[in-house]
């Protein structure tokens, strides 16, 4: 990010109000550097891949792709979700890109050990500028991607330009607006807010989830079906609760601890206090509830 008067200038505006403000217009006349504000670290990786496995029955649910297919998987990653696409559609061609070489070498090793026989091919590309030809595709998948982009129209335009007429749009995107917790705690959801800010100051969006309908159908998608997909976790579901709250959730929110101090949101007394209340919500007795929605449209 730029120097500490630039970045304050581009959170001035960000209300923690989750239904008005630059928020919800992603980030519109804010300025943005579009940097991916979970970072490309090691734990990072592991975030995305714990994510992905514990969360893959929820999202994937109904998401299969028939032999022969021509699968577009846009910003893949670290192969988090790769290895479940595969998984889910055997016999699948699918074409997998990010923009970022380290990320798609990671994700080469990954899928290859998950799940060896997969039929992926990678490419380093960018999603605005994407490098095959009109209706390449039957399908696209993308997945927590959307929600990093300050135009996500644009980018929607150029993933219908490489799907055939009549093929699939699938967009799975979460919201932090959606968060229920309990012990509730003012605190927990001001570190929450932090991350929401940064996150529109990158020039993003962690409240995209709520406007994945208008924003397809703006985009020309015909027959756009958005599920909602909870996900609640209490003393009951250990595993949604280590998996989920902790290794997705909080972990998620604990890593733009620095920049959040560092562009003056918080104190590090207030972000520790916010972040102890966080992990209450998985100890005993404590509930987390979050919202992906997952909508799915067709090209026209």
């Amino acid at each position: 990010m730029g120097g500490r008067e630039e970045v304050m200038d581009r959170l001035a505006g960000c209300s923690l109000d989750l239904c008005t403000g630059p928020l919800s217009r992603h980030g519109e006349g804010m300025k943005t550097n579009t940097a991916y504000v979970h970072g490309y670290s090691p734990q990072e990786a592991r975030r995305l891949g714990d994510q992905a496995d514990t969360l893959a029955a929820l999202l994937h649910a109904g998401t299969a792709y028939a032999a022969g297919s021509r699968v577009l998987e846009v910003g893949c990653g670290v192969g988090a979700q790769t290895v479940h696409l595969a998984r889910n559609s055997p016999g699948a061609r699918i074409t997998a890109i990010d923009r970022s070489a380290e990320s798609l070498a990671q994700a080469r090793s990954y899928v290859t050990a998950q799940e060896p026989g997969a039929d992926v091919e990678w490419h380093t590309a960018d999603l605005h500028h994407l490098p095959f030809d009109t209706a390449a595709f039957d399908h696209v998948f993308a997945c927590f991607v959307l929600e990093h982009l300050p135009d996500p129209d644009h980018a929607l335009a150029a993933l219908r330009r490489v799907l055939r007429p009549g093929g699939t749009l699938t967009v799975i995107e979460g919201d932090h607006g959606s968060v229920l917790l309990h012990p509730d705690s003012i605190h927990a959801h001001e570190v929450i807010g932090h991350q929401v800010r940064l996150q529109a100051a990158a020039g993003g969006n962690a409240l995209l989830g709520r406007a994945l309908q208008p924003l397809l159908t703006g985009a020309g998608f015909d027959q756009v079906v958005v599920r909602p997909r909870t996900a609640y976790a209490d003393a009951t579901r250990p595993a949604l609760v280590d998996g989920l709250t902790r290794k997705t959730f909080i972990a998620m929110v604990e890593a733009v601890r620095d920049e959040a101090l560092s562009t003056g949101l918080t104190t590090a007394a207030d972000w520790d206090r916010g972040i102890a209340d966080l992990r209450l919500t998985a100890d005993e007795g404590g509930t987390f509830h979050y919202t992906f929605f997952k909508a799915v449209g067709v090209n026209p």
